[in-house]
């Protein structure tokens, strides 16, 4: 299994797979491919939870690299990039760092999602694909649903001011229809104990918030094969902006009756079955059959 979680949690001299040898030869003899997880706003790569583990199970030998922002995570420590495309640049940089050779699968959430996106228009011959998760587009879809606005007041007050129970526990309660109390406050507890150890400054969250903003896509859709995966219960945004973007984009779209904004956490299973149809559909992939 190859799955490396952020980048300070790496070992120096960690490297993908599919990294050149010093002959000039794939390690191991054989083309591997990279998956590159890409988290949204405020989140880091444990928030994937046993999302990559699961995920691994299915893609077989291939690198799963779970890369976090400036600001967020193992670089709490480091100023947030204000724009969505130098975001884009700094994957490219950490999987050059990393010896991970393109093209690569992207699964992005949210703000990962457009980050994703950028990346494709700086760097089209790097992607091979990319499955963007619950994420919006200006000028594609209008602010009023790129985030619902009845949550304005409450997540300014608390993203900004609130202590860090309350805020992890309103991210759960507006990303996730998780019912289970106990496994909330699990979870709960456990991004508590994230935020703890890497916390992310006031500074950063706007910083964030300001590339999301002002983030404007290409109206054409990307040159690379794309899915997108939508919830019907989204409570942070609103399921018409996949809807919008599956049309105009002419992609294919998969919505999820029951979920949440934070789909692979509360039904991974789904996330993966739809990503082993459409790869055994366009790619002709048996390695994703479905079981």
């Amino acid at each position: 299994m190859a799955i490396r979680i952020g980048s300070a949690r790496d070992r120096s001299d960690a490297v993908c797979k599919n990294a050149p040898s010093h002959a000039g030869i794939a390690n191991e003899g054989i083309r591997m491919t990279t998956w590159v997880l890409l988290r949204g706003l405020m989140r880091e790569s444990r928030h994937w939870g046993e999302f990559p583990h699961q995920l691994q199970k299915v893609i077989g030998d291939d690198d799963i690299v779970c890369l976090d922002f400036p600001g967020n995570g193992a670089l709490f420590k480091q100023s947030s990039l204000t724009t969505i495309p130098e975001m884009a640049k700094h994957c490219h940089q950490q999987l050059q760092a990393k010896g991970c050779e393109p093209p690569y699968h992207v699964l992005a959430i949210s703000l990962g999602a457009m980050v994703a996106v950028a990346w494709a228009e700086l760097f089209p011959d790097e992607l091979a694909s990319m499955v963007l998760i619950n994420t919006s587009f200006a000028p594609h879809n209008p602010f009023y649903q790129r985030l619902r606005p009845q949550n304005y007041p409450r997540l300014i007050r608390t993203l900004l001011f609130g202590t860090t129970q309350k805020r992890e526990a309103l991210i759960l309660s507006l990303t996730s229809q998780m019912t289970d109390q106990s496994a909330k406050a699990a979870i709960i507890d456990q991004w508590i104990h994230y935020a703890r150890e890497y916390p992310i400054k006031r500074s950063n969250i706007l910083r964030q918030l300001r590339a999301a903003s002002q983030f404007q896509a290409p109206k054409l859709a990307p040159k690379t094969a794309l899915l997108l995966l939508t919830a019907s219960q989204d409570q942070l945004v609103d399921v018409h902006c996949s809807q919008t973007l599956a049309e105009k984009w002419q992609a294919p779209l998969h919505i999820h009756p029951l979920a949440g904004h934070d789909l692979p956490l509360d039904d991974s299973q789904w996330v993966i079955k739809a990503i082993q149809e459409w790869r055994r559909d366009v790619f002709g992939d048996k390695a994703f059959d479905v079981a």
